[in-house]
């Protein structure tokens, strides 16, 4: 069955904190590094598709209150990418490092919470199923074009935004593939198995 906007969101926000208990319980400083840079990338990917997709709709949809609920989300979202962008270079080593991801993640997760009570009841109730799989279906494919990494001082208008990332995306993954080290699809997926055998 294809997926709504709210479980597309929902799925991404579930993944945040898989990656973030891996660097938290990694052996070695590769392994953080590894676990660090995927959720640097599933967090930058995210919160660029929420900019484009779910809050113009979340506008569009709900008027004035979609325009002031879209203002609190993109804010929350500028606290997150600064956190990222400071992070996501910084050596495991640094002694800064996990005070630095765990602010990350309360500041995340206060996000989180806005979207799941004040954004998703509000919008998901005036989508039909259809629109939402739509919306869900844009919100994944956005994913695919957008930069891979954290740039807070990138433009925040739609426009803008979208240009940015078209220039941003591009330099990100060829770092990604010929500088990174990433968690291969097995340690991922054991990851998920993982977290899902605790709930």
């Amino acid at each position: 069955m294809p997926e709504s906007i709210s479980e597309a969101i929902g799925a991404d926000h579930d993944n945040f904190d898989v990656y973030y208990e891996n660097i938290k319980n990694a052996k070695d400083d590769g392994a953080k590094v590894r676990w660090r840079n995927q959720l640097t990338w599933i967090i930058a990917r995210h919160a660029i598709s929420e900019e484009l997709t779910w809050y113009p709709a979340m506008e569009k949809h709900l008027g004035e209150e979609g325009v002031r609920l879209s203002k609190t989300d993109k804010e929350q979202h500028m606290g997150v990418k600064r956190y990222l962008n400071e992070l996501q270079d910084m050596s495991p080593a640094d002694p800064k490092f996990m005070p630095l991801l765990d602010t990350l993640m309360d500041i995340l997760h206060h996000h989180i919470e806005h979207e799941k009570n004040e954004d998703m009841p509000r919008h998901e109730g005036l989508l039909s199923r259809e629109e939402s799989e739509a919306l869900a279906r844009q919100f994944q494919r956005t994913k695919n074009v957008v930069p891979t990494r954290s740039h807070p001082s990138a433009p925040t208008s739609y426009v803008f935004e979208n240009l940015a990332a078209l220039m941003a995306a591009p330099i990100d993954r060829f770092r990604d593939l010929i500088m990174r080290d990433f968690p291969d699809e097995h340690d991922k997926r054991e990851a998920r198995e993982q977290a899902q055998s605790k709930l």
